[in-house]
């Protein structure tokens, strides 16, 4: 009979994942990012992330039995990373796919994982086309907010403000196209509103002469594309005096990086007083940004980890923009997933159900929470800046947008008539109110509806007088005839009682 102590630490054993929940498991994680520093998602920007999201997890008591082994290989944004899967597929397919960011290359690499069952996750592939439920992209998760979660900011505006048209103005670059797939988003989203586009190719002479005739008829101007174009449009609309409140400027910061539009109008050359007086009607859309602690410690990681790279000449290679929040905590959320997977029986192979666990979640990322919705995409929070100080020339962030319930914060920098469209509606509001509330529309029916009653009253009055007076003269007629008639008989009468 085996000894019962034996027994014990026998089960023990066999229990010690459920008892401890912990899991030893190793897995493979394939990241693609291009070696170029012109991308904002570039290896050198986004790996020292992953590699600290990795570190991380090692050190944390529930996750401390994963062990990643992380290969990098370069995406070319067009069809490098689809190449480089199918080759180190036919040796052992990874467990994970990080990337890629750019939407072309993307849609093969995600139509091939979901075909192998192989967990996709991104901080790109962010376009309008991969938000439906699609068999082809199955296995993606965006861990940063999509275009279209974007445009729900907007949406959201026009319906507190009442807006109901407006003109869409991107440049596009033909590779990335990040502000044509950014303005589709809004597109698509809007399409109860009176929408119009105009879009131009990076590189050619922009036409603010066009631009501003396209906006004669619509409300609000929605603008994508590098910072000096949106100056250069601010400008022109400034000289054109379409910047006093008639219309509603704003221009999206993608990616909290300062390569698109930011709202900044100084230069250092002759036009800075009237580009500082333009913005004053120009509305920023950003992501929120955090003030989390740990944020800040990560911020100097990354910082720390470029120059020990040596990559001090790369520009702005220190700032921690969306990609690289974003990829860090890809590697969170897999990793909890998986978790909960082998929880439940699975193993890091059955990509199907890891993917589906990691939906309709929410945890704590580097930045603060993070919410992905039940097509695996995160939603967003955005914020809304507007200059609030125009002899300074400063902006502060008046109001927050969150994805999660579709609310609005107004911030005590919120002023409401900076977001009210001036001088269109004024026969609406220039008339004196003196009908005792009716208001104007229902004092107007009541004038119509009296002199209405009045002429129909007037024209009564006429007709029944002419009607009795045709009926005395056919009266006085009929008894004339009457007369004449009993005369006759009478005569009648006579003339044959005289003849008998």
């Amino acid at each position: 009979m085996p000894d019962p102590s034996t027994v014990c630490v026998y089960f023990l054993t066999l229990l010690s994942p459920v008892l401890t929940d912990t899991f030893t498991e190793n897995i493979d994680v394939l990241v693609f990012l291009p070696q170029n520093n012109s991308y904002l998602f570039s290896h050198t920007r986004v790996a020292p992330a992953i590699l600290y999201a990795q570190q991380r997890l090692q050190t944390d008591g529930q996750f401390s039995g994963f062990h990643f082994n992380i290969h990098f290989e370069n995406s070319d944004c067009v069809n490098g990373a689809m190449f480089r899967l199918v080759d180190r597929s036919c040796g052992q397919k990874p467990d994970l796919i990080l990337g890629p960011v750019c939407e072309y290359e993307a849609a093969a690499v995600v139509r091939l994982a979901s075909h192998w069952d192989i967990p996709v996750v991104s901080a790109g592939a962010l376009a309008a086309a991969f938000s439906k439920e699609n068999p082809e992209y199955s296995h993606l998760t965006r861990i940063a907010p999509s275009y279209v979660k974007m445009a729900e900011t907007f949406t959201a505006m026009f319906e507190h403000f009442t807006w109901r048209s407006a003109l869409l103005v991107y440049e596009d670059d033909m590779e990335e196209r990040n502000c044509f797939f950014t303005l589709e988003g809004v597109y698509h989203l809007m399409a109860n509103f009176n929408i119009k586009t105009y879009g131009f190719n990076q590189g050619e002479q922009l036409d603010t002469e066009a631009i501003l005739h396209s906006i004669h008829d619509t409300e609000v101007v929605i603008m994508c594309m590098g910072a000096d174009k949106i100056r250069e449009i601010m400008l022109a609309a400034h000289r054109r005096q379409l910047t006093t409140g008639n219309y509603i400027f704003f221009n999206v910061e993608l990616f909290n990086a300062s390569s698109y539009g930011n709202g900044s109008w100084k230069r250092g050359d002759k036009y800075d007083n009237d580009a500082r007086q333009a913005y004053a009607s120009l509305n920023t859309v950003t992501l929120l940004r955090t003030v989390k602690p740990e944020f800040e410690n990560f911020s100097m990681e990354m910082k720390k980890s470029i120059k020990k790279a040596g990559f001090d000449d790369c520009k702005d290679c220190g700032s921690v923009n969306m990609f690289v929040e974003g990829f860090h905590d890809a590697m969170l959320l897999y990793a909890i997933a998986l978790h909960e997977a082998m929880k439940h029986g699975y193993s890091k192979k059955n990509g199907t159900e890891i993917t589906s666990l990691m939906r309709n979640r929410t945890f704590e990322g580097i930045a603060g929470q993070v919410s992905m919705d039940s097509n695996g995409d995160r939603n967003g929070d955005f914020s809304l800046m507007a200059m609030t100080n125009v002899e300074a020339g400063t902006y502060e962030v008046v109001a927050n947008y969150f994805g999660v319930n579709g609310t609005f914060q107004m911030l005590p920098a919120f002023n409401s008539d900076h977001f009210t469209l001036r001088g269109r509606y004024k026969s609406h509001t220039e008339i004196p109110d003196k009908s005792c509330g009716l208001g104007v529309s229902a004092l107007t029916g009541v004038i119509v509806g009296a002199v209405l009653g009045a002429a129909m009253l007037i024209a009564f009055y006429f007709f029944r007088k002419n009607y009795r007076i045709t009926i005395e003269r056919r009266t006085h007629s009929e008894e004339c005839d009457t007369g004449k008639h009993r005369q006759l008989r009478e005569d009648s009468i006579r003339s044959n009682l005289s003849a008998a």
